[in-house]
């Protein structure tokens, strides 16, 4: 049995945005990013209807990016 893990908004911000000038924004982003692609696949992942409501707003481009990320994983 797979151990239970809940996304957060800020998981989906940093997964999907454009890499930033700050070095402590690049090494969360960077650590989200291996961790998404290489130990997601060892937890069931789960994430709620306000985590999807709220990775839809902002830039449409982000937002669809945020929204592409979680589309598979259950809420």
């Amino acid at each position: 049995m797979k151990a239970k893990v809940y996304i957060e908004t800020s998981i989906l911000s940093y997964l999907t945005a454009r890499p930033s000038n700050d070095s402590r924004v690049v090494a969360n982003q960077n650590t989200t990013i291996e961790w998404w692609e290489t130990r997601r696949s060892s937890f069931d992942v789960f994430l709620s209807e306000f985590v999807i409501a709220e990775a839809s707003l902002g830039d449409p481009d982000a937002a669809k990016k945020r929204l592409e990320a979680i589309a598979e994983l259950p809420n």
